[in-house]
Protein backbone atom coordinates (compact mmCIF):
# COMPACT_ATOMS: atom_id res chain seq x y z
CA UNK A 1 0.00 0.00 0.00
CA UNK A 2 1.17 3.51 -0.86
CA UNK A 3 0.87 6.03 1.99
CA UNK A 4 -0.40 9.45 0.89
CA UNK A 5 1.72 12.24 2.32
CA UNK A 6 0.63 15.88 2.36
CA UNK A 7 2.74 19.02 2.60
CA UNK A 8 2.26 21.67 5.27
CA UNK A 9 0.94 24.90 3.70
CA UNK A 10 3.31 27.03 5.78
CA UNK A 11 6.46 25.07 6.52
CA UNK A 12 6.51 22.69 3.52
CA UNK A 13 7.27 19.71 5.80
CA UNK A 14 5.69 16.29 4.99
CA UNK A 15 2.55 15.39 6.97
CA UNK A 16 1.91 11.67 7.55
CA UNK A 17 -1.66 10.27 7.78
CA UNK A 18 -3.35 10.89 11.15
CA UNK A 19 -1.32 14.06 11.79
CA UNK A 20 -1.91 17.76 11.18
CA UNK A 21 -5.04 19.87 10.82
CA UNK A 22 -6.94 21.45 7.92
CA UNK A 23 -8.22 25.02 7.72
CA UNK A 24 -10.86 25.95 5.15
CA UNK A 25 -11.41 29.66 4.57
CA UNK A 26 -14.74 31.22 3.52
CA UNK A 27 -13.51 31.72 -0.05
CA UNK A 28 -12.97 27.94 -0.35
CA UNK A 29 -9.20 27.78 -0.01
CA UNK A 30 -7.92 24.88 2.08
CA UNK A 31 -4.73 24.93 4.14
CA UNK A 32 -3.13 21.87 5.70
CA UNK A 33 -0.83 22.43 8.70
CA UNK A 34 1.60 20.12 10.44
CA UNK A 35 0.96 21.65 13.88
CA UNK A 36 -0.49 24.69 15.62
CA UNK A 37 2.86 26.50 15.37
CA UNK A 38 2.55 26.53 11.56
CA UNK A 39 -1.15 27.44 11.72
CA UNK A 40 -0.60 30.42 14.04
CA UNK A 41 2.36 31.65 11.96
CA UNK A 42 0.22 31.70 8.79
CA UNK A 43 -2.69 33.39 10.59
CA UNK A 44 -0.25 36.07 11.86
CA UNK A 45 0.61 36.61 8.17
CA UNK A 46 4.26 35.68 8.58
CA UNK A 47 6.17 34.98 5.40
CA UNK A 48 7.51 31.40 5.31
CA UNK A 49 10.50 32.71 3.27
CA UNK A 50 11.63 34.75 6.30
CA UNK A 51 11.04 32.12 9.02
CA UNK A 52 14.29 30.17 9.36
CA UNK A 53 12.88 26.68 10.06
CA UNK A 54 10.68 26.44 6.94
CA UNK A 55 11.54 24.62 3.72
CA UNK A 56 10.96 27.78 1.66
CA UNK A 57 13.52 29.70 3.72
CA UNK A 58 16.07 26.92 3.30
CA UNK A 59 15.51 26.83 -0.48
CA UNK A 60 15.75 30.62 -0.78
CA UNK A 61 19.05 30.75 1.17
CA UNK A 62 20.48 27.59 -0.47
CA UNK A 63 20.77 25.55 2.72
CA UNK A 64 21.46 21.80 2.61
CA UNK A 65 21.82 21.54 -1.16
CA UNK A 66 25.40 20.17 -1.15
CA UNK A 67 24.31 16.56 -0.85
CA UNK A 68 21.62 16.80 -3.56
CA UNK A 69 23.46 18.54 -6.37
CA UNK A 70 27.11 18.63 -7.35
CA UNK A 71 28.88 21.92 -7.97
CA UNK A 72 28.34 23.60 -11.32
CA UNK A 73 31.29 23.34 -13.65
CA UNK A 74 32.72 26.69 -14.58
CA UNK A 75 33.31 27.37 -18.26
CA UNK A 76 36.88 28.11 -19.12
CA UNK A 77 37.54 30.98 -21.45
CA UNK A 78 38.62 29.78 -24.86
CA UNK A 79 41.72 31.24 -26.43
CA UNK A 80 40.99 33.29 -29.49
CA UNK A 81 43.51 34.80 -31.91
CA UNK A 82 42.79 38.38 -33.02
CA UNK A 83 44.58 40.94 -35.14
CA UNK A 84 46.59 43.66 -33.39
CA UNK A 85 46.60 47.32 -34.45
CA UNK A 86 50.01 47.06 -36.21
CA UNK A 87 49.52 43.68 -37.88
CA UNK A 88 46.70 41.67 -39.42
CA UNK A 89 45.90 38.11 -38.35
CA UNK A 90 47.47 36.64 -41.51
CA UNK A 91 50.75 38.50 -40.79
CA UNK A 92 50.80 37.19 -37.22
CA UNK A 93 50.13 33.61 -38.32
CA UNK A 94 52.79 33.86 -41.06
CA UNK A 95 55.39 35.05 -38.54
CA UNK A 96 54.45 32.26 -36.13
CA UNK A 97 54.82 29.58 -38.83
CA UNK A 98 58.23 30.95 -39.99
CA UNK A 99 61.37 29.05 -39.12
CA UNK A 100 63.33 30.57 -36.22
CA UNK A 101 66.45 31.11 -38.39
CA UNK A 102 64.51 33.15 -40.96
CA UNK A 103 62.84 35.22 -38.25
CA UNK A 104 66.20 35.83 -36.54
CA UNK A 105 67.75 36.98 -39.84
CA UNK A 106 64.83 39.37 -40.44
CA UNK A 107 65.16 40.79 -36.94
CA UNK A 108 68.91 41.38 -37.38
CA UNK A 109 68.31 43.08 -40.73
CA UNK A 110 65.67 45.37 -39.19
CA UNK A 111 68.06 46.26 -36.34
CA UNK A 112 70.88 47.08 -38.81
CA UNK A 113 68.57 49.36 -40.79
CA UNK A 114 67.40 51.09 -37.60
CA UNK A 115 70.98 51.63 -36.38
CA UNK A 116 71.98 53.13 -39.76
CA UNK A 117 69.00 55.47 -39.62
CA UNK A 118 69.90 56.55 -36.07
CA UNK A 119 73.54 57.16 -37.10
CA UNK A 120 72.44 59.31 -40.04
CA UNK A 121 70.15 61.33 -37.77
CA UNK A 122 72.99 61.82 -35.25
CA UNK A 123 75.34 63.03 -38.00
CA UNK A 124 72.73 65.53 -39.21
CA UNK A 125 72.37 66.82 -35.67
CA UNK A 126 76.14 67.27 -35.31
CA UNK A 127 76.29 69.15 -38.61
CA UNK A 128 73.39 71.37 -37.59
CA UNK A 129 74.80 72.04 -34.10
CA UNK A 130 78.12 73.55 -35.38
CA UNK A 131 76.77 77.16 -35.87
CA UNK A 132 75.33 77.56 -32.35
CA UNK A 133 78.69 78.56 -30.72
CA UNK A 134 78.28 81.97 -32.45
CA UNK A 135 74.93 82.33 -30.69
CA UNK A 136 76.59 81.73 -27.33
CA UNK A 137 78.79 84.83 -27.85
CA UNK A 138 75.69 86.96 -28.41
CA UNK A 139 74.26 85.76 -25.11
CA UNK A 140 77.38 86.79 -23.23
CA UNK A 141 77.11 90.28 -24.74
CA UNK A 142 73.52 90.57 -23.55
CA UNK A 143 74.45 89.70 -19.98
CA UNK A 144 77.07 92.45 -19.87
CA UNK A 145 74.50 95.14 -20.75
CA UNK A 146 73.34 97.51 -18.04
CA UNK A 147 70.26 96.43 -16.03
CA UNK A 148 67.54 99.07 -16.29
CA UNK A 149 65.13 100.25 -13.63
CA UNK A 150 61.67 98.66 -13.45
CA UNK A 151 59.13 100.24 -15.79
CA UNK A 152 56.41 102.66 -14.69
CA UNK A 153 53.81 99.90 -15.14
CA UNK A 154 55.09 98.07 -12.06
CA UNK A 155 53.79 100.56 -9.45
CA UNK A 156 52.94 98.17 -6.64
CA UNK A 157 53.75 99.00 -3.02
CA UNK A 158 56.95 96.94 -3.13
CA UNK A 159 58.13 98.78 -6.29
CA UNK A 160 57.42 102.23 -4.77
CA UNK A 161 59.06 101.59 -1.40
CA UNK A 162 61.91 99.50 -2.73
CA UNK A 163 61.19 96.63 -0.28
CA UNK A 164 60.27 93.07 -1.00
Amino acid sequence: KMVKLQLCSFSGIKIHPGHGSTLVKTDGKTFVFLNSKCRRALLMKRSPREVTWTVLYRRKHKKGLEEETSKKRTRRAQKFQRAIVGASLTDILAKRNMKPEVRKAQREQMLRALKEKNRAAAQKKKAASAPPPAKVEKKTQKTTQKITKPSAKNTGKAARTGTR
